[in-house]
C-alpha cells in the first residue's frame, strides 16, 4: 500500500509543520491508529436529496465507510467513518450576517478538505468565518475518533478524541481529548484535555475543566496507543449493531409518522416511540425510547431506555441511558448521561446540559425545571457546584464562580445566545411543522437516496479511491 503509506506520511508531516511552534508531532498519536489493510474494506457513500446540489470531488483520497451529503471536496486527504454533512451550506444569494456586516454568498458554499485525516469524525454546518464565506475549509488537520468540527474551518490543527470544535475558526492549534471550545477564533493555541470554554465577543466568557484523574477514566489518550476509557468501551461494545446496517441492502421497515425522518443508516432497536417532526440522523442509535413530537437524535447520538417527552435538542455525540428529559430540554455535544435501571436520571422541562457535560449517577437524581448543568455530576452533591437555575445565570452581572467553573460578563447575553441556538436548531430540524409551513430536515430529509462509491482493491493503490467528480 505505498500510496496509501505515502499519503499517511504527507498529512502528518503537513500537520506537524504547521504545529511546530507548539511542540507537537502527530505521528505518535494517529500513525497506526487506522490499520492500512481496512482502508480498502468498506465503501464509501454519498447522499441525494432534491434539496442539496449533487457535487462531489474526490482526489487522491482515501474515504473508508464515510459519507457525503451537498457540496463537497476531498484531496490527498485520508476520511474513515467519517461523516461530512452539507446539508446546512450557504447558497448562492444568501445574506450571512457577521456583527454589523451582511455578506452575501457570490457561489454555493462548499465544504473543502485538504492534506487532512478525519477519523470517525463529524463535520456539519457551514462556515462562521466572515473571510471565507463560501469555503468551509480543512487544511492540513487531523481529527481523531468521534471529534465534531462543526462549522469550524480549521487550518493546520488536531483534535483528540471526542473533541468538538464549534463555531471557531482554528489554526495552528492542538484540541485535548474531550475539549469543548465555542471561541470565534483562535491560532497557536493548545487546550488542554477536558476544557469546556464557550466566550462571546467581549460580552461573556464561559470556562471549565475537568480534573485530569476523573477525565482520564471516560477518555485516556497518549501517543502510542489507541483511545480508551468508558467513551471508547461504550461505542464498541455497540458496533456490532452499526456493521448490519451497513452490510445489508434491504432493513426491516420501521413505522415512523409522515412528518418525522429516520435515516437509512441509524440503528433502531425494539420498543421505539417515535412521535411526529422527529428526526434521527445517520449513525444515530436508538433502543427502547420514547421520542416525542419535533425531538431529534443527531449524529453519533446514543439514546437507550429514555423518554425525551417533545422538542428536545440531543446534539452531535451526545448519549442518553436510563433518563427522562423534560420538554425543550437540550443536551449538548458528546454530552455522557447515564442513569441505571431502576435508578433513573430525570431532567426537568427547559434545562440546557451544558456540552461535554458527565452526569453518571447509581442512585436516582432529579435535576429541576430550568437549570443549567455543567462538568461531573455523579451525585445530587455535586449538583451544588455543577448547576445553577438559568434565571439566576440570566441575572449574573460580571461573574461568577462555582466549583471548577469561571464565568465573566453577562449572564443574560449567555443564556440568551444559548436560547437563542436552541430555538434555531429545533427550527432547521423541522420540530416546529405545522403540515405546511416551517419544513426542516425531518420532513427533507425523507426523500433522500444513497449512491455507494468502492476504493482500489490491490495494487499500488489499494485503498486509495479513484478520481471521481459528480456534478449537476
Amino acid at each position: 500500500m505505498s500510496k496509501l503509506t505515502d499519503l499517511f506520511s504527507r498529512i502528518i508531516q503537513r500537520n506537524n509543520i504547521n504545529l511546530r511552534e507548539l511542540g507537537f508531532d502527530a505521528k505518535p498519536f494517529v500513525w497506526e491508529i487506522i490499520p492500512a489493510d481496512r482502508m480498502n474494506k468498506f465503501y464509501a457513500f454519498y447522499g441525494i436529496t432534491p434539496h442539496h446540489p449533487l457535487n462531489f470531488q474526490f482526489v487522491h483520497s482515501a474515504l473508508a465507510g464515510s459519507y457525503f451529503l451537498g457540496r463537497c471536496r476531498a484531496t490527498n486527504s485520508v476520511l474513515y467513518k467519517s461523516d461530512i454533512r452539507g446539508d446546512e451550506l450557504k447558497k448562492k444569494g444568501e445574506t450571512f450576517r457577521f456583527g454589523e456586516f451582511e455578506i452575501e454568498t457570490a457561489k454555493d458554499e462548499e465544504i473543502d478538505i485538504e492534506d487532512s485525516m478525519l477519523i470517525k469524525t463529524l463535520v456539519h454546518n457551514y462556515s462562521h468565518d466572515p473571510e471565507t464565506p463560501e469555503t468551509f475549509f480543512i487544511k492540513d488537520t487531523v481529527a481523531t475518533h468521534y471529534a465534531n468540527i462543526h462549522g469550524s474551518p480549521s487550518d493546520g490543527s488536531f483534535l483528540g478524541p471526542f473533541a468538538t470544535v464549534d463555531l471557531t475558526t482554528m489554526r495552528d492549534c492542538v484540541i485535548g481529548a474531550f475539549s469543548y471550545v465555542q471561541a470565534g477564533e483562535i491560532s497557536h493555541m493548545k487546550i488542554d484535555p477536558g476544557t469546556v470554554w464557550v466566550r462571546g465577543g467581549d460580552q461573556f466568557n464561559f470556562l471549565y475543566r475537568y480534573p485530569e484523574n476523573y477525565l482520564n477514566t471516560y477518555i485516556y489518550f497518549r501517543a502510542g496507543i489507541q483511545p480508551k476509557g468508558v467513551f471508547m468501551d461504550f461505542m464498541e461494545d455497540r458496533e456490532e449493531a452499526f456493521k448490519r446496517i451497513f452490510d445489508v441492502v434491504h432493513l426491516d421497515p420501521v413505522s415512523v409518522p409522515a412528518s418525522a425522518s429516520l435515516d437509512r443508516y441509524a440503528v433502531i432497536k425494539p420498543k421505539m416511540v417515535i412521535g411526529e417532526n422527529v428526526l434521527i440522523s445517520q449513525r444515530a442509535f436508538l433502543q427502547n425510547t420514547k421520542m416525542g413530537k419535533g425531538a431529534n437524535a443527531q449524529e453519533n447520538c446514543f439514546i437507550i431506555n429514555s423518554t425525551l417527552e417533545g422538542n428536545n435538542v440531543t446534539a452531535h455525540g451526545a448519549k442518553i441511558i436510563e433518563a427522562n428529559l423534560g420538554v425543550n430540554g437540550f443536551v449538548g455535544f458528546n454530552s455522557f448521561l447515564r442513569g441505571r435501571p431502576g435508578r433513573q436520571l430525570t431532567i426537568g422541562k427547559d434545562s440546557i446540559v451544558m456540552p461535554h457535560t458527565i452526569i453518571d449517577i447509581r442512585e436516582p437524581l432529579t435535576i429541576p425545571p430550568g437549570h443549567l448543568v455543567w462538568g461531573l455530576v455523579t451525585s445530587q452533591e455535586d449538583l451544588e457546584t455543577h448547576s445553577m437555575p438559568i434565571d439566576k445565570m440570566a441575572a449574573v452581572e460580571s461573574g461568577v464562580s462555582l466549583g471548577n467553573m469561571y464565568f465573566e460578563g453577562s449572564g443574560s447575553a449567555f443564556v440568551t445566545a444559548f436560547r437563542d441556538r436552541i430555538h434555531h436548531i429545533l427550527e432547521a430540524n423541522g420540530a416546529f411543522f405545522d403540515g405546511t409551513n416551517n419544513r426542516g430536515h425531518a420532513q427533507r430529509n425523507q426523500n433522500i437516496s444513497f449512491n455507494t462509491i468502492q476504493p482500489y482493491p490491490e495494487g499500488e493503490l489499494e485503498g486509495l479511491y479513484p478520481t471521481i467528480r459528480i456534478e449537476p
